[in-house]
């Protein structure tokens, strides 16, 4: 499950920052992951910044320059596997690639099918744009506004998409802490805080994917602290209107242990 659990964007509705999405990775805790790094392939003009599956290649969020993509997973246990491909390759071919947005999901389309259910959001500097596989494939260019995906569909209205939405909200009315441009880790606070929100939702706000109640209940949560399936990294990726880039990822293990932080720019 190599892809995004949870996430909030907002796209051109910032004075700074163009695209700024903050979400996290649930996985099995022990499913081999590489942390956010430079990647040295595939040769590109610029460079490649993104975390790693180790099981089967391919990345669930990503930077290369004033490109941005993230998949994330479409709970349905009844949906057919499908092995013979990964949907880490998705956000990794868009990153991989110099196609701008709208063309890229356009031919992504016409393979949709052959991948297990998944969303797809990648952005360049002129569009962001959404691909989806299930219940039927969907494409949209996004207009300017926040949104936020889950393990539903796009924009789909689940309890922790709703909070993460809100709190980016907030977030973005908030008055500026810096006038000068500087980058500044601390403007994000409220958003680490809020990817760290441990609540759950109440039975009667659950959806209803074909797991148990239990379990459902338990993936309610924004943050999931769990010895064997949890958040596994939260992740913040912005973008600001000169093309300028830094992801953030914070790390964790097996109940929810800190293990770490990198921050990368795309000038550095």
């Amino acid at each position: 499950m190599q892809a995004m659990c949870l996430l909030a964007f907002a796209w051109k509705t910032h004075p700074r920052w163009r695209l700024l999405i903050a979400g996290n990775r649930d996985e099995f805790h022990a499913r081999p992951t590489a942390a956010l790094a430079r990647w040295d392939e595939p040769t590109a003009s610029r460079a490649l910044f993104a975390g790693r599956d180790l099981q089967s290649g391919g990345t669930w969020m990503g930077l290369r320059g004033e490109r941005a993509a993230v998949v994330t997973n479409v709970r349905d246990p009844l949906a057919p596997s499908r092995p013979d491909t990964t949907r880490g390759s998705l956000p990794l071919a868009f990153l991989s690639s110099d196609d701008d947005a709208i063309a890229h999901v356009e031919h992504v389309a016409s393979r949709a099918a052959d991948f297990a259910p998944f969303n797809l959001l990648v952005a360049d500097e002129d569009a962001c744009v959404y691909l989806g596989n299930h219940p039927h494939v969907e494409q949209r260019v996004i207009a300017p506004g926040v949104h936020g995906m889950s393990n539903g569909g796009f924009d789909v209205q689940w309890p922790k998409t709703r909070k993460l939405v809100a709190a980016l909200e907030h977030w973005l009315e908030q008055p500026p802490q810096r006038q000068d441009g500087a980058r500044d880790a601390q403007d994000f606070d409220a958003l680490w805080l809020a990817l760290g929100d441990e609540s759950t939702a109440p039975d009667d706000e659950l959806p209803h994917t074909g797991i148990a109640p239990e379990l459902e209940r338990k993936l309610s949560a924004t943050f999931i602290r769990d010895a064997r399936y949890g958040t596994r990294a939260s992740t913040i990726l912005a973008i600001d209107h000169a093309g300028r880039g830094l992801i953030i990822e914070r790390r964790y293990g097996p109940d929810g242990v800190f293990l770490g932080e990198a921050v990368l720019h795309t000038d550095d």
